[in-house]
């Protein structure tokens, strides 16, 4: 079967390709170049924060480094608490006050003696400490630990440095000496960066800045910097909702990150533990791994930018390192960003031009659409007229016009043809004039040989009532009887081949298929009888002749086909079948029955039919002898 489709489709997919072949170019490179330019944004973004990323962790952690430096340098936290106490307190409160990222100060001394004061600004700090409402700072204090009278308390100041209570603790959950960076400042002698670690009074984890007194290295001044404030300086959202920036140490271990829920994990982690940071931390953020392998490539020993496939996505990464004044060595801050994110805006503008564009492709194809509707509705309306002659519709429907003349030529000649065929069917049954208009009917017409099914009928004393009656009442009272029997036999499967005279020649399984053919031809039988009967009943009320008609029906092989000349042939049944049923319908009259079929019609329909049998009888030019069969009725079986 050739391709094909409606009109309108080929002018709109004309269309179309028109628009598609002119717009999607110039949307392509728009979208190429905006891509291009947002990328290069992007990465230009990312470097800005990541300078204002690391200037403020810098900040943070310069600050802390200058306060213990300006510390170490005091003569009144030389000596152990509670000398000096007041002068002590006061410089650390100062000191709090102008480094806001700072969770704490404090002196570790060898003797054991500690002096720390705590920023109690934070909620979950006052609820450590278990402390008054309107608590600002918080001073724990460890002195003369080798008495029997040891001091250890916990005094809780309000924003003004004005005490609202007080409580003693255990000097013994604490010594300074044995705290990491008191440790590593003595054994070092020199300013050193700790952690991140668990704090021993606020127990979180922390970093810390340390750094000996300038004439005695075992009197250690620190400041903590908690992990959740380095957390908060890591935002990286201004770059997209999806960005992440983080910090690792020297060991590739996570430090902090700028996302809150893998922030609180981390604390969780340090929570837990202390000691060595815990490297599973690491799997809260898939990248991680990636920026480590990225920091022993020496292309990235001092930072930069690298595009890398995370979980079948592209990112780019930016790497910077984040020591302060020589403290925090190997640490580095990373930049994560997703390419789509920075893509968005090209890809917003992209859906822009496409909606535009397919705004252009949807007026295009109204366009087309209603430029081939004036041509594909008339073609339709006689696609569906041929339609309809193919199926021997014949309905009288008007020529359908349209503003184009050739198509007005074609619908009437397309009305001619449906005359002419609708004339033509009524001297062909109507199948095979089906068969001859369909394109592959030319085989179905060529005479072959096949099992048919052939009914006859006659009506009895047909001559006598034609004498009786006038020419206009036989008309009359035939054309009803030819109609009922015509569709009595379509109903039940058969085609009507020929009228001969009064009589009618109706076959099954030719030109239609029908393996009941022999049982379909019984039926229609007893049907054309039993509607006979009831013609009957209206002609006598109506003055008209009663017609008695009698049926042979047979059923055997038979060539079926066209016959006749050149130029002129008909559609027909020949052989001994066809004589046989013609036979069993004269032998009506000598036995006086309707309907007698043969013994092969016995065979054939079984026991699905009530038969009485009449015995073999002599067909007139014919050697072979036929039993002969009654058909009275469909079994009740």
């Amino acid at each position: 079967m050739l391709w094909s489709k409606p009109l309108r489709l080929h002018l709109g997919v004309l269309v179309i390709a028109s628009l598609l072949c002119t717009s999607m170019p110039i949307i392509w490179l728009a979208f190429s170049r905006g891509s291009d330019a947002a990328v290069s944004a992007g990465v230009q973004q990312m470097r800005g924060m990541s300078l204002r990323l690391i200037e403020g962790y810098r900040n943070t952690l310069q600050g802390g480094t200058e306060a213990v430096a300006l510390a170490a340098t005091l003569p009144q936290l030389a000596s152990p608490p509670p000398q000096d106490i007041e002068a002590k307190q006061q410089f650390f409160l100062e000191v709090l006050r102008n480094v806001p990222n700072a969770t704490s100060i404090y002196t570790g001394y060898p003797d054991g003696s500690y002096l720390q004061v705590i920023n109690a600004a934070r909620q979950d700090v006052r609820r450590t400490l278990a402390a008054p409402d309107g608590t600002a700072f918080a001073i724990r204090t460890i002195a003369e630990r080798q008495s029997p009278d040891v001091i250890s308390t916990l005094r809780f100041l309000d924003s003004e440095a004005r005490p609202i209570g007080e409580r003693d603790v255990d000097s013994a959950s604490f010594d300074p000496r044995q705290r990491p960076w008191y440790q590593s400042v003595v054994q070092d002698g020199v300013p050193v960066s700790v952690g991140p670690y668990v704090a021993g009074t606020l127990k979180v984890p922390t970093l810390t800045i340390a750094a000996p007194m300038r004439d005695n290295i075992k009197v250690v001044v620190g400041i903590n910097i908690h992990l959740q404030t380095v957390s908060r300086l890591l935002d990286a959202r201004q770059i997209s909702p999806r960005a992440r920036a983080y910090i690792i140490d020297a060991g590739d271990d996570l430090v902090a990150h700028s996302d809150p829920d893998i922030m609180s994990r981390i604390i969780e982690i340090w929570s837990r533990a202390s000691g060595t940071f815990d490297s599973t931390a690491n799997g809260f953020d898939t990248s991680v791994e990636t920026v480590a392998r990225l920091r022993r490539d020496p292309a990235f020993a001092n930072g930069g930018l690298a595009r890398v496939e995370l979980d079948g996505e592209a990112y780019l990464v930016q790497i910077a390192p984040v020591g302060v004044s020589g403290l925090f060595q190997g640490s580095a801050a990373a930049i994560v960003v997703p390419m789509e994110d920075l893509v968005a805006e090209a890809n917003r503008l992209l859906l822009h031009n496409l909606l535009i564009a397919s705004a252009f492709l949807i007026a295009g194809v109204a366009a087309s659409v209603t430029l081939s509707r004036m041509v594909s509705r008339s073609l339709n309306r006689l696609a569906e007229e041929a339609r309809r002659i193919g199926d021997l519709d014949f309905g009288e429907k008007p020529v359908a016009h349209s503003w184009i003349t050739e198509i007005n030529t074609l619908a009437t000649a397309l009305a001619a043809s449906r005359h002419a065929i609708s004339q033509f069917a009524l001297y062909v049954p109507r199948e095979v004039v089906r068969r001859i208009v369909n394109p592959g009917g030319q085989a179905v017409v060529k005479a072959r040989r096949q099992d048919v099914t052939v009914l006859f009928t006659d009506i009895r004393d047909f001559t006598t009532i034609s004498e009786q009656h006038s020419p206009e009442d036989v008309v009359d009272t035939l054309s009803a009887y030819f109609e009922i029997l015509n569709t009595t036999a379509e109903r039940n499967g058969g085609t009507v081949v020929q009228y001969l005279g009064d009589s009618i020649f109706v076959m099954w399984n030719a030109p239609v298929e029908d393996v009941d053919h022999a049982e379909h031809g019984c039926r229609c039988a007893l049907a054309m009888k039993a509607a006979i009967d009831e013609l009957n009943e209206e002609n006598r009320e109506n003055g008209r002749p009663e017609l008695v008609t009698r049926f042979g029906l047979h059923t055997g092989p038979a060539v079926v086909g066209s016959f006749g000349a050149i130029s002129r042939q008909q559609y027909t049944a020949m052989g001994d079948t066809i004589n046989v049923a013609s036979r069993l319908e004269g032998l009506n009259k000598q036995y006086d029955t309707s309907i007698l079929v043969s013994a092969a019609i016995r065979d054939a329909v079984g026991e699905r039919f009530e038969l009485r049998p009449l015995g073999l009888v002599q067909l007139k030019g014919r050697a072979e002898r036929v039993d002969l069969w009654e058909l009275v009725g469909e079994s009740g079986g």
